[in-house]
């Protein structure tokens, strides 16, 4: 799904991790999709320009979910339901891999930006995923199913991430 074009040596190293994981959290062989969608957001996120990829209309990055939420509403930033899609998939994925790999990082967040002390991350994860889920029509029907299970299973899929970044130095930041 998200592994095409990338580095395949990084893409094996990250995949070993995140298969023994899924073994160790999950336990559930009918989750290969959610695997390989793990393994591609490490390494898509490895390189930070893709971890901050979100830009506004003026094309500044937009960091703070707060931000990211106007970003993806149709009735205030996004001028398509295509780019609420977009929003809300970086938004899923920027939570779960900070929930997993580095939490601290979220509550740095929260304290940075006071209107995030009201926003409950690993809920709006899950909304979020659920919002991409949604497009269950083409050219994004075959990864709904997809998200579906990572905003349900969100908790757990950060919990996989959290045991990668235990083993890996990966998600920290001063």
């Amino acid at each position: 799904m998200r592994h095409e074009g990338y580095e395949p040596t990084l893409y094996r190293l990250f995949h070993e991790y995140v298969h023994d994981a899924m073994a160790h959290e999950l336990r559930d062989p009918r989750l290969d999709d959610v695997e390989a969608y793990l393994t591609g957001l490490l390494v898509d996120f490895s390189k930070t320009e893709r971890l901050f990829a979100l830009r506004d209309s003026e094309g500044r990055p937009v960091t703070s979910v707060y931000e990211m939420l106007a970003e993806g509403d149709v009735l205030l930033n996004a001028g398509s339901f295509e780019r609420e899609r977009e929003v809300h998939k970086h938004i899923g994925d920027y939570i779960l891999f900070w929930s997993g790999v580095n939490p601290d990082y979220l509550g740095r967040l929260r304290l940075d930006d006071g209107r995030e002390l009201v926003c409950d991350y690993t809920d709006q994860g899950r909304q979020s995923y659920h919002v991409v889920s949604t497009f269950d029509y083409s050219p994004f029907d075959r990864e709904a199913v997809t998200f579906r299970k990572l905003s349900d299973l969100f908790e757990a899929a950060a919990a996989v991430l959290g045991h990668v970044g235990r083993q890996l130095p990966i998600g920290r930041v001063n």
